[in-house]
């Protein structure tokens, strides 16, 4: 790697950047501060640094050396070539960055081998551009934002490799890359080869093999603000190409997307546009649509100037609403209002060029919500002056195994074949069918499944988890976040004139328009409403509804929908999506100047104490913060005030043994909070110059020994504006080859270790022994995918310091004598210790400790592997379910919270709300893909582990990153966790409404 200035004349503060970042890769010379000097000269730091990567065997290396420090105006840089990289790049925490190469016909970035799933990763960014590069066959997602304010993505491409990404006999690689990464479209396979019956079918496309083992995104942005996608590419994602989800203001124009599953998705966007893109030999073309149990709903998009073409290739994934879509669609929308549709294109999709359709045509448990917080249909839509050719008149029939699973999405185009050719020979149809060709299985330019809520007269207006009303729009929808108690009831009197006789629609505002400037060909029927699923209940529903046979047949007079004709006016169209400028928020300060680095760090200390002015730097070395007595002993008894701490259950990091010690400035307090006054992220909260220090270590019982692997410090700091934020930093142990001495050096790029392990665990007894050649150490970034959370302080904040996982008494997790298990708090409930030692302000006045030394006034989770340890008895179905939820918070929680990395998925494991949709019960995956899913259908079915996808994720059949969970630190499966969940999931869970609300929603 190579820094390059953006003006000439500071090449002296270039070089010390340069010998600074050389420093923090993790290697075991790494003596010096991990983060470049922002203005040791004079130069603004606003100015930025240019990092160029070259081609090299150390592409990776350098990569994470420059992402892990990247600073405002920044610029990390990819020069032209093949790259192979072993990890994703990932930004977080930072704002105003751009990485770039040279091109993405020229500068290719493989993910072909590496350990983590995406290709780049941003979160909580500000003022991000990612432009003029390819990424190629990711294990997961290729370029995603999460928590992005203003991100910029330009002329970039997400690629997989034909006929299955990493797993394809033909890869793209460093030889061939640059023919193989134009791929057109001129005849998609429209059959799954995979399907028996299908061999002599239309399996194989000349141009490109989909594969469900490909990466689910191509480009991923979710739960974001100001997104502008402009001139990109997706190749053969397994679920949506390019995809804006869960995301205020968002702009997606000018880019193509082929051969993926959908092409465009807009899902829970409030304020989105497609603007001149082509979407063509996908499963779908463009997607406007809101999913169910997640952080907000959508809202007003805009599609124009947009072709949807021939995208006819087979569904070729499986699970969620995107392994429901017919192949043929060129743009669905259901479930989202205010959609303007203009000026675009959409011919030969064979099926339909839209579809207008709603989740009250899946059944119960079949994909249709269980929560009322939805709105099941799209209204407001406008489609006016678009062109339609050739659409709907190959539509693809259901294969045999779908009729066996009895499949209702599978054989949706068949039902709208067969309801459109019922409706041809009805008369006053028959000259219109005709007209177009003979009568025959068809779809049209249009379909529309008809189907509309009424007014819900005794569902009251939802109120929030306080008693107050939910906030409202301007025309009366209630705004909803997953965070509402389900009403129980979907209100909708906001769509009915509620004083007029019957309560009628109010139209065309809750409707859809269809202006008679849009032109259809000739060659296909222009609409059909097929009624949904009517006429056919006793097939779908087992259930026979006379009155709804005469809805058989579909209506083919869209005269309903000629608004100004109809209602007098046509909706009005709305206004263009508008990012607003990005401006520095000025929270990040340039990297302090290296001396004065090297004058804190090198400090004299008092003997006994630790090196507190030096938590304001990054210490080449652990030592020089003086926090253990014995400097090359992490386990010995900590200086100053240092306190050890354990946790009821511990997050599971391959076996090892952790140590855990907090040292507040002397004279401070942490102040006490918990879940019931806080939230279930509230952690105690820490004055300024806090360090965190927690040691990894393997042990083995044979020889009496523990080997220190990492020690990673959490430092809470304040920038110039005095703005408070913690700071991850990984020290990695090693011996110095010059002097003997053990010493952690400042790993700033994180690192891999091989570890072995004989151990018995202090809690169950039970006795592990294994090995593993790639114990990942994460690197500074990753840390803040845990350890950031949007209700925590900034940047990489403690998570285990609740007060309903300190309440125990304080043991380590080792029988092994150390000087921290001689410290005064040994044996002592930790939370009265550290308030009779004065460190906690705010302590309740009676914590109510017994004999076991647990408060029990205070909340308290389990230990997790320790049967009767929650207070029931052992083994009982309330034990098991406490042990398992204690299980599932420590080691999943921090991401699946409302406010955490995860929150986008609606998947939410705190051990404080009910067993519910939320908590996974019957709850389909928001954006697993295939090798996430496992083939499994939902999060938790009850009483079903091989459907359950929490079971498979945390199991041994998880072993690609992309499907392992938890994804950081480590490799293999912490057996008794597994063995828990499986037999709470197995043998607790059960399909009851009155203890697991949606439980009976899952279809066998």
């Amino acid at each position: 790697m190579r820094c390059k200035e953006r003006r000439l004349g500071a090449m002296r503060w270039c070089s010390v950047g340069l010998l600074l970042l050389v420093s923090a890769c993790g290697k075991s010379s790494s003596t010096s501060s991990p983060s470049p000097v922002g203005n040791g000269d004079g130069t603004p730091a606003s100015q930025g640094r240019v990092f160029v990567i070259k081609p090299t065997a150390s592409a990776t290396t350098d990569m994470v050396a420059a992402m892990v420090q990247a600073l405002p105006g920044d610029v990390i840089e990819f020069d032209c070539g093949y790259f192979e990289l072993a990890s994703a790049l990932q930004l977080t925490n930072t704002e105003d960055v751009k990485v770039r190469g040279c091109g993405r016909d020229r500068t290719v970035l493989s993910f072909k081998t590496s350990t983590t799933p995406e290709g780049i990763l941003a979160v909580n960014v500000r003022g991000l551009t990612v432009q003029d590069l390819t990424v190629l066959d990711t294990g997961g997602n290729g370029i995603e934002l999460r928590s992005v304010d203003h991100g910029t993505i330009q002329r970039v491409r997400a690629i997989w490799s034909s006929g299955g990404g990493r797993a394809s006999a033909t890869p793209i690689n460093a030889g061939n890359y640059a023919q193989r990464l134009q791929v057109p479209c001129t005849d998609p396979a429209t059959q799954n080869p995979d399907v028996a019956t299908n061999a002599l079918g239309d399996i194989r496309s000349p141009d490109y093999t989909v594969s469900r083992l490909s990466g689910r995104y191509g480009i991923y942005p979710v739960a974001s603000e100001n997104i502008l996608i402009d001139d990109a590419e997706s190749i053969g994602a397994s679920d949506a190409g390019i995809y804006v989800g869960q995301t205020n203001t968002a702009i997606i124009r000018n880019s193509r997307a082929a051969y993926n599953v959908f092409g465009f998705e807009i899902e829970n966007v409030r304020g989105g546009e497609y603007a001149h893109n082509l979407a063509e030999c996908n499963t779908g073309g463009f997607l406007i649509y809101d999913l169910d149990n997640l952080r907000q709903y959508g809202d007003r998009s805009r599609m124009y100037g947009n072709v949807a073409r021939m995208n006819n290739t087979y569904n070729f994934t499986s699970g969620g609403i995107v392994g429901n879509v017919p192949s043929g669609s060129g743009m669905i929308t259901l479930s989202y209002d205010q959609i303007d549709i203009f000026d675009n294109e959409f011919s030969h999709n064979n099926t339909a060029g839209i579809i207008h359709t709603s989740y009250e045509i899946f059944p119960a448990g079949a994909g249709r919500p269980a929560e009322n917080r939805i709105d099941w249909y799209t209204e407001g839509l406008h489609i006016w002056n678009n062109r339609f050719v050739d659409n709907g008149n190959h539509l693809p029939l259901p294969t045999p195994q779908d009729l066996i699973a009895q499949d209702v999405a599978k054989f949706l185009p068949a039902i709208v074949g067969l309801k459109t050719q019922a409706a041809c020979l009805l008369p006053q149809n028959l000259a219109t069918c005709l007209a177009v060709g003979p009568i025959s299985f068809r779809g049209a330019h249009i379909l529309w499944d008809g189907l509309l809520d009424t007014y819900h007269a005794n569902c009251a207006y939802p109120r929030d988890a306080n008693g107050e009303p939910v906030p409202a729009d301007a025309r009366g929808k209630p705004l909803y976040t997953n965070e509402v108690p389900d009403p129980g009831c979907q209100y909708n009197a906001y769509k009915f004139d509620t004083q007029a006789s019957g309560a009628p629609r109010i139209k065309p505002d809750w409707f859809s328009c269809i202006d008679n400037d849009n032109q259809f060909s000739g060659d296909s029927l222009a609409f059909s409403n097929f009624h949904g699923t009517k006429g056919l209940e006793l097939i779908v529903s087992s259930q026979l509804d006379p009155a709804a046979l005469l809805q058989f047949p579909a209506s083919l007079d869209r005269s309903p929908h000629d608004c100004q004709a109809q209602y007098g006016r046509t909706l009005t169209p709305l206004p263009p999506v508008v990012i607003p400028p990005f401006v520095r928020s000025g929270d990040y300060d340039p990297a302090p100047a290296a001396a004065l680095v090297e004058r804190l760090c090198s400090a004299t200390v008092a003997a006994g104490q630790i090196n507190a002015e030096a938590a304001r730097v990054n210490c080449p070395t652990l030592d020089q913060y003086h926090l253990f007595d014995d400097e090359q002993d992490p386990t010995s008894l900590p200086r100053g005030n240092g306190v050890p701490y354990s946790l009821n259950t511990k997050l599971f990091s391959d076996y090892s043994v952790k140590y855990r010690v907090a040292y507040l400035p002397p004279g401070t307090k942490a102040v006490y909070q918990d879940s019931t006054t806080n939230g279930v992220n509230a952690t105690l909260v820490f004055p300024v110059g806090t360090i965190i220090a927690k040691t990894f270590s393997f042990a083995d019982e044979r020889s009496g020994t523990e080997t220190p692997v990492e020690t990673r410090l959490l430092i809470k700091r304040v920038n110039s504006r005095n703005v408070a934020r913690w700071d991850g930093l990984p020290y990695i142990w090693g011996t110095d080859t010059a002097t003997g001495r053990r010493v952690a050096r400042l790993s700033m790029g994180g690192g891999s270790a091989s570890v072995a392990w004989d151990h018995t665990d202090v809690d169950s007894g039970l006795h592990h022994t294994g090995s593993s050649a790639s114990y990942g150490i994460p690197h500074a970034n990753q840390c803040l995918s845990c350890h950031s959370s949007e209700d925590a302080e900034a940047g990489a904040a403690p998570i285990g310091p609740k007060v309903r996982f300190l309440n125990r008494p304080y043991a380590p997790e080792s029988r092994r004598a150390t000087g921290q298990s001689r410290h005064p708090v040994a044996g002592q409930n930790q939370i009265a210790w550290w308030c009779g030692a004065g460190l906690i302000a705010g302590c309740p006045a009676e914590l109510g400790v017994d004999m076991r030394q647990i408060a029990a006034k205070l909340e308290r989770i389990p230990t997790f592997n320790k049967p009767g340890d929650a207070g029931f008895a052992a083994n009982s179905p309330q034990d098991i379910e406490a042990r398992a939820r204690a299980w599932l918070e420590v080691n999943c929680q921090h991401c699946h919270n409302v406010r955490g990395f995860a929150a986008s998925t609606g998947f939410y494991l705190d051990s404080k709300r009910p067993v519910d949709i939320s908590y996974g019960i019957c709850k389909r995956p928001t954006a697993t893909g295939q090798e996430g899913s496992g083939g499994r259908t939902y999060d938790i079915h009850p009483g079903n582990v091989a459907d359950s996808i929490m079971a498979f994720r945390i199991g041994p059949d998880a072993k690609v990153p992309a499907a392992r969970m938890p994804p950081i630190a480590r490799s293999v499966v912490d057996e008794e966790g597994s063995a828990l969940i499986q037999q709470w999931i197995g043998t607790v869970v059960t399909a009851d409404e009155s203890r697991y609300p949606g439980s009976t929603s899952c279809t066998q």
